[in-house]
């Protein structure tokens, strides 16, 4: 999760079909313009990403970014959920191998669900595992390019592995997505100071 874990350092209803016991007791069934509608989880997602970008104001984008996180890591799936519950216990206790595991069968059963790949690239990140993290972060950026966590975490290692000028395009990715994040803007600011000693 990189960023997210620096930022927040961090399901089925049944419905009555139409025509059943309203329609029976003389009352119309409820047409689709009626019913309530659920919102839709994509829709909000662009729009927390939507406003996100237009927020300058580092709290509230903080407090933005959060619910982005809290939107992504929903698989939507009680299993799911609960395996990633599991997961991320397994990483606090230092059960390394348990917490791999958990992960492969998220990701086995849910392939299209970001997070589980997210957390695995980060746990691979924490132990230095920078090739398979990376190829996670790419899984992730394939599903959601604006997860600007895992742009973060491409970032990082980039810069670990002396790849300044890709390190500097990562993060430059993060501020088009999140302009208020100010561990990127203060990466910005150093690599490209850098960068330009380097030229002159």
């Amino acid at each position: 999760m990189f960023i997210l874990r620096c930022l927040i350092v961090g399901l089925i209803a049944g419905a009555l079909p139409f025509g059943s016991v309203a329609a029976q007791d003389g009352v119309a069934p409820a047409t689709p313009e009626s019913s309530p509608r659920l919102p839709d989880p994509k829709t909000e997602l662009n729009d927390l990403f939507a406003a996100l970008k237009r927020e300058r104001d580092s709290d509230a984008a903080l407090r933005i970014a959060g619910q982005v996180h809290a939107h992504l890591q929903d698989a939507g799936s009680p299993t799911i959920n609960l395996l990633m519950e599991w997961a991320t216990k397994a990483i606090a206790d230092k059960r390394n191998g348990t917490a791999f595991d958990l992960l492969d069968q998220v990701i086995y059963l849910s392939p299209d669900y970001v997070e589980g790949w997210n957390r695995r690239a980060t746990l691979n990140y924490q132990l230095g595992n920078y090739r398979k993290s990376m190829a996670d972060i790419n899984r992730v950026l394939a599903l959601e390019p604006r997860h600007f966590g895992a742009l973060a975490g491409m970032a990082a290692i980039l810069a670990a592995s002396g790849k300044d000028e890709l390190a500097l395009r990562a993060w430059n990715q993060v501020l088009e997505i999140y302009p208020a994040e100010k561990m990127a803007q203060e990466q910005v600011k150093v690599l490209s100071e850098k960068l330009d000693g380097q030229r002159t």
